[in-house]
């Protein structure tokens, strides 16, 4: 009949009144990881690493030393950075959340009997650090302390032959070179690797995603976000790859 619709524009009609409208996608929920103290202690000495390193290799190598020039400059630049990062240090620890780097290095000094396991390849749930981190804390922490004290042994020599001794030097050369190794295998898994590149945020925005840190430090999780952790018999357990951050 004229002016009436036909059967099928009336069902395709109905048809999309009925379809309901998609449902937005949630938000992840986010986990509060690392809080201020904690991210200016990271930054402050990851700024000082890189300018004493890049200082450091001029310095050492004859032919970048020729390159850039100005070695008088460059060693200044050197010997101030580190005093600033100590003063620096210092002052975060003095007047930042003592509580909080008290508690993260309470629970880096202890590997319990999951970081054993996760340390011999097998599966084992992570807390806030996995054991990976924990180790690399404490070896980074001690570096700090060696670097302190020879470099300080070296600033002496140069103006008091009695302290010119060649252990100083050769520990300083040593730990250089194990720092390298160090720091690129922790920007590859910062940066680069899919799997724990996120764990970035925590150290930049101070959090993470439940999902991320319920797969990666699923004991942390646990507390932090009211889930129960995933054990070693659960099949979702995380692999000590997947453990990386």
């Amino acid at each position: 009949m004229p002016g009436s619709a036909s059967p099928t524009s009336s069902g395709r009609a109905s048809s999309s009144r009925a379809s309901p409208p998609p449902e937005p996608e949630s938000t992840p929920r986010l986990l509060p990881r690392f809080g201020r103290t904690e991210r200016a202690l990271h930054w402050i000495h990851a700024s000082a690493f890189f300018c004493l390193l890049g200082t450091g290799l001029v310095l050492w190598l004859p032919a970048l030393s020729a390159w850039v020039g100005r070695r008088a400059l460059v060693k200044d630049v050197h010997v101030w950075t580190a005093v600033a990062w100590a003063v620096l240090v210092a002052l975060v620890i003095a007047l930042g959340d003592r509580r909080a780097l008290l508690a993260d290095w309470r629970e880096i000094e202890r590997l319990d009997r999951d970081d054993r396991r996760w340390l011999t390849g097998r599966r084992a749930p992570q807390g806030r650090f996995n054991a990976g981190q924990k180790l690399n804390a404490i070896v980074t922490a001690s570096f700090a302390l060696l670097f302190a004290v020879s470099g300080l042994l070296l600033w002496l020599a140069a103006r008091d032959s009695r302290f010119r001794w060649e252990g100083p030097i050769v520990v300083h050369d040593a730990l250089t070179l194990f720092s390298v190794v160090l720091v690129l295998g922790h920007l590859y898994l910062a940066v680069i690797h899919p799997s724990t590149r996120h764990a970035l945020r925590g150290m930049t925005l101070g959090d993470v995603r439940e999902d991320w840190a319920r797969e990666h430090h699923p004991k942390w999780a646990a507390g932090a976000g009211g889930q129960p952790p995933v054990g070693p018999s659960c099949p979702g357990e995380p692999s000590r790859g997947a453990s990386g951050r």
